[in-house]
């Protein structure tokens, strides 16, 4: 059967996708934030993984307010990306893996997940740029599985009902009879706001807690409601139920990797996390 052997959470802020293309991840803003990265890429080396099954959320590239499905899962041979209005470079297309995508639709609807199944799909920053900063060579030596969770425009799923995912899509891979070594990934925050009256808010005291909680404590934000998390991370801060989803992938006793924690990047706290089952 397939195997999960960890879980990488990262911030995908747009000014990331700048820094790379001008070289700058020696400039004293951002060489903290890119020296996070040399442990992670130590690492994939190391657990070699197939596929990467990727959590993120849509900026308006693929879904928009008039269509904002609460999950949405990929199924298609290949992902691109597209100018976003942001000045970052289109990447090299990304591969599917149709059938893992397929089996994992299944087994999920199946749990009663009401999914968005996406045979054709195009995928912004937060899918392009955390894998430019784990292979940033841009040649991608493995297989990709979007899954995409609204963040954006209420209603959105609760935390509880974003770890249930991801132990949901934990059990579709179990049950897949490949052998595939995956890594699930997920993309966002930590805290931050970026309009209205606490337009650039920062809680590094909530956000170094829920880190925390990743490792030890993983279902610890899923006591708070939507309304709670916005007001505790900020209005973007909610992205935070894109590593609820990674976490929920892994069982609940973890070994912590890799840690680093940075603010701030384009008023955005930026949280990474490398996270392995105990053995």
């Amino acid at each position: 059967m397939a195997k999960i052997v960890g879980a990488i959470t990262t911030s995908h802020v747009p000014a990331i996708g700048r820094a790379i293309a001008k070289g700058l991840q020696n400039d004293p803003y951002w060489k903290p934030f890119f020296d996070g990265f040399p442990p992670v890429r130590d690492w994939l080396a190391k657990v070699k993984p197939d596929v990467v099954v990727l959590v993120y959320n849509d900026h308006g590239l693929n879904f928009f307010l008039d269509k904002m499905p609460t999950f949405a899962v990929g199924a298609a041979a290949e992902y691109r990306n597209a100018d976003e209005g942001w000045g970052i470079p289109t990447l090299p297309p990304f591969r599917g893996d149709p059938a893992l995508s397929w089996h994992l639709i299944e087994s999920m609807v199946g749990e009663d997940f009401d999914l968005t199944t996406c045979q054709e799909m195009v995928v912004d920053h937060a899918f392009t740029l955390p894998m430019a900063l784990c292979w940033p060579d841009m040649k991608w030596p493995v297989r990709t599985v979007p899954v995409c969770v609204n963040t954006v425009q209420g209603p959105l799923p609760s935390a509880a009902r974003c770890y249930r995912a991801g132990q949901a899509i934990a059990r579709a891979i179990a049950a897949w009879p490949g052998g595939e070594r995956v890594v699930v990934m997920g993309t966002g925050g930590l805290s931050h706001q970026l309009d209205g009256e606490r337009a650039g808010f920062i809680n590094k005291d909530f956000d170094l807690h829920f880190m925390e909680s990743m490792a030890t404590h993983p279902s610890w934000a899923t006591q708070y409601s939507t309304a709670e998390l916005v007001k505790l991370a900020g209005t973007q801060g909610v992205e935070l139920l894109n590593w609820l989803v990674a976490r929920g992938t892994l069982p609940e006793k973890v070994r912590k990797v890799h840690a680093n924690y940075h603010i701030p990047i384009s008023n955005t706290a930026s949280g990474l996390m490398v996270l392995e089952p105990m053995d």
